[in-house]
């Protein structure tokens, strides 16, 4: 009896740089001094975009665009990082 084994096809993640421009409106019930704090504002508002309608926030407008740029266009630190992810085996 001959035994067909799969091997497993290893597919080599591509990664890249890309810069990403999100718009969001919406309105929102909350208490007034949570949104006095600038460090925990965009926390606070992604938080509660990110659960969804109910009766505490009401979605107006979202707009997302991502574009891949050059790698060169990127920061030494993020350019670092990216040869660290593409040389790095976990991605094989």
């Amino acid at each position: 009896m001959k035994s067909d084994a799969i091997t497993p096809q290893q597919n080599k993640v591509e990664v890249s740089v890309y810069e990403c421009n999100i718009q969001l409106k919406f309105r929102l019930i909350e208490e007034k001094c949570a949104l006095r704090n600038r460090e925990d504002l965009l926390e606070l508002l992604i938080d509660a975009f990110t659960n969804g309608a109910d009766e505490y926030m009401e979605p107006l407008h979202a707009h997302v665009e991502a574009q891949e740029i050059s790698e060169l266009e990127a920061s030494p630190q993020m350019r670092r990082q990216l040869m660290r992810l593409r040389n790095s085996s976990d991605l094989v």
